[in-house]
């Protein structure tokens, strides 16, 4: 590898060193390193408290009151190591037979490290027309809240002129993912000796009987032409205190994947009305689905960035998980938003995880491309606001 090349592979293998498993997240340190590089380079950097040691990088260069930056977005935290044995360090970073392993090599320190050099590069070799500004979160894996948590009290983001989300896809855009409403479901019932049941009420029969209609739950929902229908899974089922007592509080959760045409608010309002009031609905996460016309400008640019024809067959795209693109397309007001980036999507989260090279190498110039093709970008919507 030359030098250009083999300075992805070394940043991504440095991110790879910090244990940021989340929970509990650990991103300080990460975020700190990560600003000072972006600094030395020439950014403005802002860091964002989350959660006591926890930070936010918001990182900008070039940007101008007449066009707006494009943004890109990447989390530094991943998910733990799960029980299986690595055959490999998982802090380690190690290259074998043209893979990166480690935890968060795909998912996504990979498309943080590409999208970070890109950015530096893209100043060394032109003048990106707007800028660009790079939003590094915390606490991403447990549904978004760090960004939720930015969003909410960071009040200098700015305009952007598209987003580019930098979780695995393998370096092929998609442009839309599902919204996600996580659910913990209760009922509450009478204990008593488990010989004398007829002296309690069980709360377990509630929660098994409001199981059976969950499954049932027709979402009426037209067909959303990029991301479906919307789907309902029950995940956990939880209860009871001991096999001898009638169960006095019982529980289970939903996780409803859902498309551009739902409501949220008119989704619990349904599904209160089908389980009945002797379930006790409380939110966990609430993100929107994320959605962009396949003709729009942006689009079309990052697919040229990509190599993708126009109607190119299998395209539009979108990914089966959340992303903190949920979040900022609807802070940045319905931006453009693509899901791009190095790693391999059936990768995330797994034992032995990795990311090719040529991958990481890859999404470096796309993403580079991308922000020195913004002039064209912004010339085309100047000229659709004229007319």
């Amino acid at each position: 590898m030359d030098g250009s090349k083999n300075m992805v592979v070394k940043l991504t293998q440095e991110l790879i060193a910090f244990d940021t498993v989340n929970p509990p997240g650990n991103e300080y340190a990460i975020a700190k390193f990560m600003g000072s590089l972006l600094r030395e380079n020439g950014f403005d950097i802002a860091y964002v408290p989350f959660e006591g040691d926890r930070l936010h990088v918001i990182a900008e260069k070039g940007l101008s009151n007449d066009t707006f930056p494009i943004v890109f977005t990447g989390h530094f935290d991943t998910v733990p190591l799960g029980d299986r044995k690595w055959s490999m360090d998982p802090f380690g970073g190690q290259v074998l037979d043209g893979k990166l392993y480690g935890r968060g090599s795909s998912d996504m320190k990979g498309g943080v490290a590409a999208m970070v050099l890109a950015a530096i590069q893209a100043f060394e070799e032109g003048t990106p027309v707007g800028g660009v500004r790079l939003v590094l979160t915390s606490g991403e894996e447990l549904g978004c809240q760090g960004a939720n948590d930015l969003v909410a009290t960071y009040k200098n983001l700015g305009r952007a002129s598209g987003l580019i989300v930098g979780e695995p896809t393998a370096n092929i855009p998609a442009i839309g993912h599902k919204g996600g409403l996580y659910l913990r479901l209760t009922a509450t019932g009478v204990t008593a000796h488990s010989s004398m049941p007829h002296l309690g009420e069980n709360a377990i029969y509630k929660v098994a009987h409001a199981i059976l209609k969950a499954k049932q739950f027709n979402f009426r929902d037209e067909k959303d032409p990029l991301l479906g229908l919307s789907t309902l899974n029950v995940g956990q089922v939880f209860g009871g205190l001991n096999i001898n007592s009638v169960p006095d509080h019982a529980g289970f959760t939903i996780d409803a994947r859902t498309t551009s045409v739902v409501d949220h608010k008119v989704l619990l309002a349904a599904l209160q009305d089908e389980l009945g009031d002797g379930i006790t609905i409380d939110t966990l996460v609430d993100l929107p689905a994320v959605s962009t016309e396949d003709n729009d400008f942006f689009v079309q640019m990052v697919y040229e960035a990509c190599g993708i024809a126009h109607n190119t067959e299998g395209f539009p795209k979108s990914m089966p998980y959340l992303t903190d693109g949920s979040v900022l397309q609807k802070a940045y007001g319905g931006i453009p938003t693509v899901i791009l980036g190095p790693g391999q999507p059936e990768l995330a989260h797994k034992t032995d995880e990795f990311c090719f090279v040529s991958k990481l190498e890859e999404a470096v110039e796309i993403y580079k491309q991308i922000i020195l093709k913004n002039r064209k970008f912004y010339e085309s919507v100047s000229r659709r606001n004229i007319e």
